[in-house]
């Protein structure tokens, strides 16, 4: 089963996703960037859904430290955030494998996620 950390500061939008997709993947959750590379230090997922705003870390800077990173860089990562004005949305297609912005469908969520997975392969 592909695993999946979900990493947000929302704790409706963590509760959506693991059950919406509990079936279908491993679902993992943080509620921080920190909580994030915590996660990733004992287990590497085959993708990241990411907020982008959020405190303490934003977005933006666990994208930075996962690039950097040879152990995380090529982990699949979508970005969905709130945020919809053209900047954040260029930002996010440019770092980010895939954007989308909240509210989301989750048929949609499913179905950029499993594009990913299937072409990670």
């Amino acid at each position: 089963m592909k695993k999946i950390l979900v990493v947000d500061d929302n704790p409706e939008i963590l509760y959506a996703i693991k059950q919406g997709f509990f079936t279908e993947y491993e679902i993992k959750t943080a509620e921080s960037g920190k909580k994030c590379f915590r996660h990733l230090e004992s287990e590497i997922p085959d993708l990241i859904i990411l907020d982008i705003m959020m405190p303490d870390m934003n977005g933006w800077e666990v994208i930075k430290r996962l690039k950097d990173s040879q152990r995380w860089k090529d982990i699949p990562i979508i970005i969905i955030t709130a945020r919809t004005d053209d900047i954040v949305k260029k930002a996010g297609e440019f770092y980010g494998d895939d954007f989308i912005e909240k509210p989301f469908l989750t048929n949609d969520l499913k179905r950029r996620i499993d594009n990913l997975l299937y072409q990670k392969k």
